[in-house]
């Protein structure tokens, strides 16, 4: 019989900590739905982090109430050399009793991988270089100058193309290193720069909740919210003939693909999960009716209004209504194609595998967690794409260490590529965009006939 996948459910029931009568070797038992808002377990051993002070902020907050193995082993790269070290630095309380893990971690691929990679970036080098704080700031400061004219001078088309692309390099390049906390090793300064995801319409807090989820998840057919956030309209996934998920005018996607993307940003900047940070792609997996996130709900709601004031509101004030929404849906259509577009690419390609857990689900033995990583992923282009594209043209290498600075997987991509190909892993590189792009909408028709096969390019980057 092929094993049950445990999926998280929000569930505030709580199971009471031993007290002091009872023996110090006592240990509570619990399931995963049955973790506090000071919990989190890892590797089936609950651990308490009220009196915590982890070494990357309080963003571990986040996640009480959660499993968070795959999130802690993918973000903590380096620890699995000394994993019972950390963890140690935690304290552990209990075990839950319905751990039942898709993935496995520590296989020879993954010992490889990280003893060539940890060659060329040394330990504590993996955080922002030079070139990229000066990346950062250029486009910062990109941004700040066309907002200051956009609020002072008024829209005008041209504005709006600016701020599009802006918001999206901010996306990119700023955001999204910071909130994957690579940016920097000083927490306050992932922490300000993450904010940039509220600068141009989202929210930091949800984007991690469902980031990090897809991180750890990738491709799930039941965990990764990215790529479920279509349906109905569009399936990423290629559900089989027949499947009930299934439209006719599925068949019809890859026509309608691009148009649909362009709607990134308004269902982004006017959706209701923003009003309580549940994010509500990822609330089959993980639970966010937690102390810490109903605590950032205030600050994430005055920020957000403050962007719909300065880049939906002043519009207005400058001309008349058409003229406003026209001015909106440019720089919206912009910024939505701009992010979304790529993000499109790093998943859904000829080849992609679209179902990592399949014979975890069928014979109950677990995946490669790395092997998943690199063949659910593709990489395009290079350096250059990479300044760009905020290193997200490395897509494999970031899969592989998301808590490592976008700057250096230029310099890592090569000694990946050799080591998946010694390993018989499959790694689809594109030398050029447009070929990953071509892919993704040969991949978006077949997904949505119900028919796809793969034939992957290679290159050098």
């Amino acid at each position: 019989m092929a094993p049950c996948i445990h999926k998280r459910r929000p569930n505030k029931n709580q199971c009471d900590e031993p007290t002091e009568d009872e023996p110090t070797n006592q240990m509570v038992k619990k399931t995963i739905s049955e973790l506090n808002d000071d919990e989190i377990s890892i590797d089936s051993v609950i651990y308490n982090i009220s009196d915590f002070k982890h070494p990357g902020g309080d963003i571990i907050n986040l996640f009480g109430g959660n499993d968070v193995t795959a999130q802690y082993k993918m973000i903590h790269h380096r620890h699995s050399q000394k994993e019972d070290h950390y963890l140690n630095k935690m304290h552990a309380v209990g075990k839950v009793t319905d751990f039942n893990p898709e993935y496995e971690f520590g296989t020879e691929f993954e010992k490889e991988i990280k003893r060539e990679v940890f060659k060329i970036i040394k330990p504590g080098k993996d955080f922002g270089d030079n070139g990229y704080f000066f990346r950062a700031f250029v486009y910062i400061g990109f941004m700040a100058v066309v907002e200051f004219y956009w609020l002072f001078s008024g829209s005008t088309p041209g504005l709006a193309v600016l701020l599009g692309c802006a918001s999206a390099f901010i996306g990119l390049n700023v955001q999204h290193d910071s909130n994957h906390g690579a940016a920097s090793k000083k927490p306050w300064v992932n922490e300000l720069m993450g904010w940039g995801a509220d600068l141009i319409g989202g929210s930091k807090y949800s984007w991690i909740e469902q980031h990090w989820t897809h991180h750890a998840y990738t491709n799930h057919v039941e965990k990764d919210g990215d790529a479920l956030s279509a349906e109905p309209l569009m399936l990423f996934t290629d559900y089989a003939k027949g499947d009930p998920r299934r439209r006719w005018f599925h068949s019809f996607q890859v026509l309608y693909f691009l148009p649909l993307l362009s709607f990134y940003w308004l269902s982004s900047v006017f959706n209701s999960q923003l009003i309580d940070l549940q994010q509500s792609g990822t609330k089959e997996t993980m639970n966010w009716d937690n102390r810490y996130v109903k605590s950032k709900v205030g600050i994430s709601l005055l920020v957000h209004g403050a962007y719909i004031l300065w880049n939906v509101a002043s519009p207005f004030y400058y001309h008349s209504v058409g003229t406003a929404i026209y001015h909106i849906w440019i720089f919206s259509s912009v910024e939505s194609v701009f992010l979304s577009g790529l993000f499109s690419l790093s998943h859904n390609f000829e080849g992609a595998d679209r179902d990592p857990t399949l014979d975890f689900r069928s014979t109950g033995e677990k995946i490669d967690w790395f092997k998943a990583q690199v063949e659910t992923s593709s990489t395009y282009g290079g350096t250059i794409s990479g300044w760009v594209t905020g290193g997200l043209n490395f897509q494999v290498e970031h899969h592989l260490f998301p808590r490592m600075c976008s700057s250096h997987y230029p310099k890592i991509a090569p000694t990946v590529r050799s080591i998946c190909e010694k390993h018989n892993v499959k790694y689809a590189y594109y030398p050029w965009i447009h070929q990953n792009f071509i892919a993704t909408l040969k991949y978006m028709y077949k997904a949505g006939i119900g028919n796809w096969e793969f034939e992957a390019l290679h290159g050098k980057a």
